[in-house]
């Protein structure tokens, strides 16, 4: 299932959204040389985050493949900066696009409850917190961990506790054939988290690469304990008005 909408009006521009995005297309472009070998490799290598060099349990010097004759070296210091600059790299061009994607579709009514600043404080907040479990899933492991899902997970979960029943619709793949739906949010991004956390355990012990899902959980659960904190009264109030407003207004066209 792919939420291509959501039927959640916002009230202010989301500058730290777009902010964001474009901060990670600039890091696409300028560090990664648009998905192209050798930039990407070595932008995963300096900016990824490695659990086993960052906790480590990995020896100086080894060698971390990547595939195509590419590899990273383990250093014996790690970039303490990791956890923050592997939220702006990604791995593939489907991986930054769907990134993107979701963090425009939620990340401007959440940013609407909050404000400009406490929502950039939010998100990095989670993006700490995704990689916080993906640590704790994998210690040692030795596949680099890139890429912004963990922090949009946060978001994601703050949009389900404080939009639960807006629309989102939806397109339905089956095979070749896909059709549209509209489902509450709490549906959507209920089911998205379910399937994060069954995967994470799944993989727990694996060594093959793959999608780092134990950051999915560890963000959308620290957006949802976190959200509360972060919202701005003053401003939820009035977007809860504003949304009011709207369904009273298509009831009243239907």
């Amino acid at each position: 299932m792919l939420p291509i909408r959501d039927d959640n009006p916002r009230l202010h521009t989301s500058f730290a959204t777009f902010t964001i995005i474009g901060l990670n297309v600039i890091s696409w472009i300028w560090l990664q040389g648009l998905g192209m070998n050798p930039k990407l490799a070595e932008s995963i290598c300096r900016f990824g985050l490695i659990p086993g060099e960052f906790l480590g349990y990995l020896q100086p010097g080894t060698d971390v493949y990547l595939g195509s004759g590419l590899a990273c070296i383990i250093q014996s210091k790690a970039n303490l900066f990791a956890p923050l600059t592997s939220m702006f790299m990604h791995g593939g061009w489907l991986h930054i696009i769907f990134n993107m994607w979701f963090l425009a579709l939620f990340g401007d009514n959440v940013e609407d409850a909050m404000g400009y600043v406490r929502f950039v404080i939010f998100y990095l907040l989670c993006g700490f917190g995704a990689v916080a479990l993906q640590l704790f899933f994998s210690p040692a492991s030795s596949l680099p961990m890139v890429g912004a899902s963990g922090a949009i997970g946060g978001v994601m979960g703050a949009y389900a506790l404080l939009y639960p029943k807006a629309p989102v619709h939806m397109l339905v793949f089956l095979g070749f054939f896909f059709f549209r739906v509209v489902v509450p949010a709490y549906f959507m991004l209920g089911y998205w988290f379910l399937l994060q956390l069954v995967s994470a355990i799944a993989s727990m012990g694996s060594k093959t690469g793959g999608v780092a899902f134990a950051a999915h959980v560890g963000g959308f659960l620290t957006g949802i304990i976190l959200v509360k904190l972060f919202c701005n009264p003053r401003r939820l109030a009035a977007c809860s008005a504003k949304r009011g407003a709207v369904s009273k207004f298509v009831e009243r066209v239907r």
